[in-house]
């Protein structure tokens, strides 16, 4: 039988399948609470310095300062505040960086492994991201040794790990790499998993698997094509935005005023009503794709701007913190479209090498951002300026990609040429027939 068939005979998402999601699910709580560490780890508490002068080296600096006990951090044990506040931040960055090293190597080593191996046999929902950081919230509250907050956010993994283990490999990928016997065995573990033991699966050959280099030349194919060339420059902005303002504003819940713990769960929650509201718009024929997310991009940018105008004292309904969290929810719900516009905008034998770059250019903007709240320091309102620009000019830029709403995805890239290419293309090859 051929593999869709298959899958519709042991159950299309039955018990097996939900028991493995369920787990990739909660393993995003413990990635949000990776992401987010460094917000409670190196927040700094209110402090004092016993002398006018601010001094300069960091032993001086430990002598003179002194911090409220309300909680520990490593600004706190390692006096990391004025001139060596910037370790902080290159801390946070160093985290994003790694994802970045782990996107340009075990992304095409999957293609090689599998996803199993390299831990990519899933796509996780951002719901449970956002859940993650309030649950990283209420951690931090009630423990406030810096150290055994690291030790509960980290030790999870170790649960996770063991647990992989149990994880299938894919059942599409081992039947594309001409592994048709262990597809079998899979697809018999998930029937067994939904109730279906006497199901006999027996899948038709495959007739092809996947290339070595169809990643390398799926890259080559997106710089030689004019058309794709232009949108991968653009969807590498988007993405570098909206990686820089989300991962920003979510940094900057350590800078507002008020409880700390609140405000990182308050930007963690204010993220649940995003996924509905971008699933309600841009299955809607007046918004699509293109619009609802320049309009999110563009509400996220002037909500950003529009905070250096308030005074703090404001009250919440009229105050920086509330359009703060309004770019929040709005970045949000972009960067949850982008994903499905970016896969919707590549053609089937491109796709994945598509995604793959601007999946790197997006932790760009994940390495710079711990660093823009500290821009403060220049200015209260550069920081919000910086996040509210990136917002707006990228979402102008979203209008220049076409709408891909009720639209067939193309499966190759000429595909893409248009009407005209087309017609040519088909004269082309009927001269050719009549000639042969």
């Amino acid at each position: 039988m051929e593999l869709d068939e298959a899958f519709g005979s042991v159950g299309q998402f039955g018990r097996s399948q939900k028991r493995l999601t369920a787990f990739l699910v909660l393993l995003q709580v413990y990635v949000a609470c990776q992401s987010m560490l460094i917000v409670l780890v190196g927040a700094v508490p209110e402090y004092h310095i016993d002398q006018g002068e601010i001094p300069a080296s960091t032993e001086e600096l430990a002598r003179h300062v002194r911090f409220a006990d309300n909680f520990t951090s490593i600004a706190t044990e390692w006096y990391l505040i004025r001139h060596e506040a910037y370790k902080v931040n290159l801390a946070s960055s160093l985290y994003f960086a790694g994802l970045l090293i782990g996107n340009i190597f075990f992304g095409p080593l999957s293609d090689r492994l599998g996803r199993k191996p390299v831990y990519m046999s899933g796509s996780l929902t951002n719901l449970t991201f956002a859940v993650g950081i309030a649950i990283y919230a209420f951690l931090g509250y009630y423990i406030r040794e810096w150290r055994f907050l690291a030790f509960v956010s980290n030790s999870p993994g170790v649960f996770f790990f063991l647990l992989s283990f149990m994880l299938p490999e894919s059942p599409r990928w081992l039947y594309s790499q001409g592994n048709t016997a262990e597809a079998e065995d899979v697809l018999q573990y998930l029937a067994c998993g939904n109730g279906k033991e006497r199901l006999t699966i027996k899948l038709k050959p495959c007739a092809g698997t996947m290339k070595k280099n169809d990643s390398a030349s799926g890259v080559l194919n997106i710089v030689r094509h004019p058309v794709l060339r232009c949108r991968t420059i653009i969807l590498m902005y988007i993405w570098y935005v909206c990686s820089l303002v989300y991962y920003g504003l979510t940094f900057s819940a350590g800078e507002l005023g008020g409880n700390l713990y609140l405000n990182v769960a308050l930007y963690g929650l204010i993220e649940v009503p995003a996924f509905p509201l971008c699933m309600f718009f841009i299955e809607k024929s007046w918004s699509g794709r293109r619009k609802t997310t320049t309009s999110f991009l563009i509400f996220a940018g002037f909500a950003c701007i529009f905070t250096i105008f308030l005074p703090d004292n404001s009250g919440f309904f009229f105050s920086p913190t509330l359009l703060a969290l309004c770019g929040k929810l709005t970045i949000s719900a972009a960067f949850n479209i982008v994903y499905i516009y970016t896969s919707e905008l590549y053609p089937t034998v491109v796709r994945n090498a598509g995604l793959g770059v601007c999946s790197m250019t997006c932790r760009f903007g994940g390495v710079l951002a711990p660093f823009v709240p500290s821009m403060k320091t220049l200015n209260p309102s550069v920081p919000f300026m910086v996040f509210g620009i990136s917002g707006v000019s990228a979402g102008f830029l979203t209008l220049l990609l076409p709408e891909t709403l009720n639209k067939p995805i193309a499966e190759s890239i000429e595909d893409l040429q248009g009407p005209v290419y087309q017609m040519l293309k088909n004269k082309k090859v009927n001269q050719l027939e009549e000639n042969t």
